[in-house]
């Protein structure tokens, strides 16, 4: 059945518009006036919903019943990761979404072929948490991935005590751990935030200021890795 993420309060019997990015994906599977789809809100669980009007560019539902259905991992990965270039970023994040990923946090690095600044990043910033909802729509999950404001390695690491306890940085260094003996030690539930670089990689300075701030140097072995595949190399390990 046809999933749409709708950023509105659902209820039983309520009657709407989508908004007009659902209703013209709505239109372009030319559905019907009395097809049934499903209505998530990104919060949890997801609605039954009927088309009742079809316009020139406006669609009309009504809201059936909600069901308390979770697809999420049984732990919470927040992704930290180094502004790579524009096509790279969107598959990280589709990906990433598809993987259940709790949240990413885009960070200017010292090796970020993208750059973004005021008006453009909160722009880019607004275009992923688009292709991540379109991620859920095809994947089942009802909850969103919440994409984080872009924050400079300085200052994401300055605020960075909030972070889980297991705190992990993709390094390329030889002292750093197997992912899969850092990932055997964690309890079922136990959630993980994991910085990984640009293309590149992160700068020496740059791994040596995590693993001073109290990170764990992790690796995924022999191969080098591209910096949109290795971070979901690990984030499958951890949610699936």
């Amino acid at each position: 059945m046809p999933r749409f993420h709708v950023a509105l309060p659902l209820s039983t019997d309520a009657e709407l518009a989508l908004p007009p990015g659902a209703a013209r994906h709505v239109q372009v599977l030319r559905l019907q006036p009395g097809g049934a789809i499903t209505l998530f809100d990104g919060t949890g669980g997801e609605w039954d919903a009927t088309i009742t009007r079809m316009g020139r560019s406006d669609v009309q539902v009504r809201v059936g019943a909600h069901h308390a259905v979770e697809r999420e991992s049984t732990r919470a990965v927040h992704l930290v990761v180094g502004l790579m270039a524009a096509e790279r970023m969107d598959w990280l994040v589709e990906k990433a979404t598809e993987l259940g990923a709790a949240s990413l946090t885009p960070v200017l690095m010292a090796r970020s072929s993208l750059r973004l600044s005021g008006e453009r990043a909160e722009k880019k910033r607004a275009h992923w948490q688009a292709v991540s909802n379109a991620a859920c729509e095809q994947s089942g999950r009802n909850r969103l991935l919440d994409v984080r404001e872009q924050l400079t390695f300085q200052e994401y690491f300055r605020n960075a005590t909030n972070a889980t306890p297991a705190r992990w940085v993709l390094s390329l260094a030889p002292d750093a751990r197997p992912v899969a003996v850092c990932a055997a030690a964690l309890s079922p539930t136990g959630d993980v935030t994991m910085v990984s670089g640009p293309e590149g990689g992160l700068s020496s300075e740059e791994d040596a200021a995590a693993r001073a701030a109290g990170w764990q140097p992790i690796t995924l072995g022999a191969r080098v890795l591209r910096a949109e595949t290795a971070p979901l190399a690990v984030l499958a390990r951890l949610t699936l």
